[in-house]
């Protein structure tokens, strides 16, 4: 197979496998994650599919095949009805475990493993995590699990919490809001009072605990190792609590634990000398809105955001955060991306922006035609953050029709943005559009303005270009200005000779 360029999203764009947990195993790197239905209108409804990749050749991803489907689960139910974000590792015994939970309006149900003799896949159904005794384990939220093998010993990482908007909570927590509380737990987890108020440091929060080499029977008590929202005043973890989304890596001798916090959007991470205590917060390592990066702040959002849910791994010797973005204006077709990152010798992560080439290990070339929609920038200049709906307000977004990707409902100051290109000599930019626009493109390299291409309204896919000096290594962006709307299916380059 002939190596290609890597770009964001790393799948294909009819693939949506959000809450993307990578590992290496032998020469590949195989994603693990949530699976989402195109265009869809709820979370996760179709089975795991596994894809994998090379890793000296991260442009060529392919697919495993199904690995799991849900009604190989005997708990499978209208009530655990979709399975969520899951985690793999190798066993002692060689095998590999997956690890996932249900949810179908409610997270109450336990931990569910299923094994399969290759990393790929198929998988069959295991067990469910459970206590010593036989019963099933439900301590705290049993939620989007993690596991690691550390040396042989096998942990399991857990967990969910609230995240509210601390402009929405009263100034202070006062009985009334307390009390409305442990109603919303005792609801949404099916615990009784008794359960959320006795519990210790409370329900909600990650937690670890550590399992027998059957994969499936916890040894000890769990341990909380970071603070929900209602738990992290005066803690380092204050402002980015935990929401859920836990992920464990260990590197060299300090464990990392990465989680989306109460803002949603962002992928944390925390450090510890321990698996199971003393970890500190240690700042945010993307957000699918670039918020944060530079100081952006989030009115000023490059992308409509939403959850966010994924970890780092090393490939071929270079880090690299896997992470999500939403797509068709809702957050129920949420597609894989991965960025490069690197881990100071501190032990930090400084935080990295969106790219249209993550995985690359470089610019792209340009040359060749590309999809619209690999645009790591999308905004109007007023974007918001998706929750679970889909947004009525008007705004730019990636959608489908049949086998065609493109961007739709672009208007007037709209800016999609693509980074990074080499424009090692001049070439002309040629975009594939539709609509009833009759604006421009503005196009700019960095902040410098390079070209301008006039639009014609047209119901039919119709190509327009420019010139582009040659300007070496920069983003591109193109910012439409003009009445009506317009839409843009790819941006394709082509050298110009001497």
């Amino acid at each position: 197979m002939t190596k290609k360029q890597a770009v964001n999203p790393y799948l294909p764009l009819n693939q949506y496998v959000p809450d993307g947990e990578p590992h290496v195993f032998g020469d590949r790197v195989y994603v693990y994650g949530s699976h989402d239905q195109e265009g869809g209108d709820a979370f996760c409804v179709l089975d795991y599919e596994v894809f994998s990749a090379l890793v000296d050749d991260l442009g060529n991803w392919q697919s495993e095949g199904i690995a799991y489907r849900k009604v190989q689960d005997p708990d499978h139910s209208e009530k655990y009805r979709d399975m969520y974000a899951p985690d793999a590792v190798r066993g002692n015994d060689g095998k590999y475990y997956l690890y996932y939970a249900f949810a179908g309006g409610c997270f109450t149900g336990p931990i569910h493993v299923a094994v399969s003799d290759k990393p790929g896949g198929p998988f069959e159904y295991h067990g469910s995590v459970r206590n010593a005794d036989g019963s099933v384990f439900n301590q705290n939220i049993t939620f989007d699990p993690a596991v690691i093998n550390d040396d042989g010993v096998i942990r399991m990482y857990y967990g969910w919490s609230l995240g509210i908007d601390p402009q929405q909570l009263p100034p202070q927590m006062n009985e009334t809001f307390q009390k409305k509380l442990v109603q919303v737990q005792m609801m949404m987890f099916e615990k009784t009072e008794e359960e959320v108020r006795n519990t210790p440091e409370g329900i909600m929060g990650a937690n670890v605990v550590e399992l027998e080499d059957d994969m499936l029977t916890v040894k000890g008590e769990p341990k909380r190792i970071a603070p929900g929202q209602f738990g992290a005043a005066g803690t380092s973890f204050e402002g980015h609590a935990f929401y859920e989304g836990s992920s464990i890596r260990k590197v060299n001798d300090t464990y990392y634990f990465i989680y989306s916090s109460q803002w949603n959007h962002e992928l944390c991470y925390a450090t510890s000398k321990y698996p199971d205590r003393d970890f500190v917060y240690g700042g945010v390592i993307i957000s699918n809105g670039d918020i944060g990066y530079q100081g952006r702040k989030a009115e000023d959002r490059l992308a409509a955001t939403g959850n966010n849910h994924g970890s780092i791994e090393c490939i071929n010797g270079e880090w690299y955060i896997f992470y999500h973005r939403q797509t068709h204006k809702t957050t129920f077709s949420r597609q894989g991306c991965a960025e490069k990152i690197e881990i100071l010798s501190d032990g930090s992560i400084p935080q990295v922006e969106m790219t249209s080439c993550g995985l690359n290990g470089g610019p792209l070339k340009a040359e060749g035609t590309y999809p619209a929609a690999i645009a790591c920038n999308l905004t109007n200049g007023a974007m918001p953050h998706i929750k679970q709906n889909e947004i009525e307000e008007g705004i730019p977004y990636i959608t489908h029709e049949g086998e065609e990707h493109f961007i739709t409902d672009i208007t007037d100051g709209t800016m999609i943005g693509y980074k990074y290109f080499d424009f090692n000599q001049e070439t002309i930019l040629e975009l594939a559009v539709r609509g009833e626009g009759g604006g421009r493109f503005e196009v700019y390299a960095d902040e410098e303005k390079v070209g301008e291409i006039a639009l014609n309204q047209s119901a039919e896919w119709t190509k327009v270009s420019t010139r582009i000096p040659d300007v070496g290594v920069r983003a591109l962006y193109l910012k439409y200005v003009g009445a009506g709307t317009t839409q843009l299916k790819e941006i394709a380059f082509t050298s110009i000779s001497a």
